[in-house]
């Protein structure tokens, strides 16, 4: 073999190293942990800043490496078909052709795209400084072909830019949370949690406050010690007090400034005016996102509203613990009073309290009923039946069986829901 020869073997070989050097190093980058390159970079971390720095020129990066592997693999296959030709003449071209193919696919593909893979944030560090300046060294030739594609896609209106970036973003990070769950890095709590947060926009306070007809509220009329015994026995320390009609709510009342109302008229509590404890009543819209009210409930450093409806008649209260509940679940405290919602019986059916919010009953039992137009298990037997149904009448919905089995007057107390045969067994609980 001729010194040429030689020279030649070497330079195919190194193109090859360069090559697979390029498809490492993109699969690297790409497949690299965003949040943990995140992480290192706030920590000051150079290299992570210039993986960061390379997906924000995606377009650039990519081009680059495309135009750099490509580059490469052409010029060794010439080189080794010109190298065979000498060699065995005329059949050094299929000799150049098979050998080439396998030696890139094997050496310049897959063994580096695989090793890539299994140590992509190893790798992605490692190669950052080569890659940043790569892409400088062949940003002319990149903007040259970024410029031929984007006219060749004008016609077809996909050379504008997706305008969706924050939808998309809540969505891949739904599906990031879903498929982790799925496989069992985060739990069903957690999950759950997670989705709750990025639920609170879509969520408004009417759906989850406590509606008026469950409202624990005093009226101003019954006096001071009748209003001092209803706020002994009630469990919750802010009631709003109302006056000539519920819907007419002129303060609310909380247990400690009464208690300290109350040290100074000792003698005489019948002189106590309670006018002077209340304070002033916050209305909020039956409208306004949990988001929107947990941020109202920071800033005025507060954590209980009333909610009313367009005309301003009293819907119900929302409590900052009511916004809690909806991310982590509910919370039970020494005074909260137990109230059975759910009870799943033998046969898998549950029996359920008509109050109880559709959203409760999809993230305890995995079910998907809509929630778009019905807030609660009642209201989606209304929906369904188009009219007040009587205990007893059944309605169907995606293979579920909804059974109603209480009603007082015109308000459904209780529902019983029967999951399709092949849907999964329904959590023995009582909440």
């Amino acid at each position: 073999m001729s010194t040429g020869q030689i020279i030649t073997v070497v330079a195919i070989g190194l193109l090859i190293v360069l090559s697979g050097f390029f498809s490492g190093s993109e699969t690297a980058v790409t497949a690299a942990s965003r949040a943990r390159l995140h992480h290192l970079e706030k920590q000051g971390n150079r290299r992570a800043r210039m993986i960061s720095e390379l997906m924000r020129q995606r377009e650039r990066f990519i081009g680059a490496i495309l135009l750099g592997n490509n580059a490469v693999n052409i010029l060794a296959t010439a080189l080794a078909t010109s190298l065979l030709i000498s060699v065995a003449g005329d059949a050094g071209v299929f000799y150049a052709t098979i050998g080439l193919t396998l030696i890139i696919l094997i050496f310049a593909e897959v063994l580096p795209k695989t090793y890539a893979i299994r140590n992509a944030d190893r790798v992605a560090l490692a190669v950052a400084p080569l890659l940043l300046g790569l892409v400088w060294l062949l940003l002319p030739a990149v903007m040259a072909v970024r410029g031929v594609v984007y006219v060749a896609l004008m016609p077809f209106g996909a050379h504008k830019a997706n305008g969706n970036t924050e939808e998309e973003g809540e969505e891949e990070l739904r599906g990031a949370i879903s498929l982790q769950a799925e496989e069992g890095v985060v739990v069903k709590h957690e999950h759950d949690m997670l989705h709750g947060i990025l639920d609170l926009d879509d969520v408004a306070v009417g759906e989850i406050m406590t509606h008026r007809n469950n409202m624990a509220m005093i009226d101003i009329g019954d006096g001071v010690r009748s209003i001092l015994d209803q706020m002994i026995e009630s469990p919750y320390t802010r009631i709003p007090l109302w006056r000539s009609e519920p819907d007419n709510i002129i303060g609310i009342v909380h247990s400690k400034d009464l208690l300290r109302a109350i040290q100074g008229h000792r003698e005489n509590l019948d002189s106590l005016d309670i006018e002077q404890v209340l304070s002033p009543p916050w209305f909020v819209p039956e409208t306004t996102s949990l988001r929107e009210q947990l941020n109202a409930f920071r800033e005025r450093r507060a954590h209980f509203a009333l909610v009313v409806d367009e005309y301003g008649s009293l819907m119900g209260l929302v409590t900052l613990e009511d916004i809690l509940e909806e991310i982590v679940g509910d919370i039970v405290d020494e005074h909260d009073i137990a109230l059975r919602n759910t009870l799943a019986r033998a046969d898998g059916s549950v029996l359920i309290a008509g109050e109880t919010t559709i959203r409760d009953l999809n993230r305890r039992f995995g079910w998907n009923f809509p929630d778009e137009e019905a807030a609660t298990i009642a209201g989606l037997a209304l929906q369904l039946a188009q009219q007040i149904p009587q205990v007893g009448e059944r309605f169907e919905l995606d293979g579920f069986i909804l059974d109603v089995r209480g009603r007082q007057k015109n308000r459904i107390t209780s529902v019983r829901v029967i999951p399709p045969p092949d849907a999964e067994k329904t959590p023995e609980e009582d909440t």
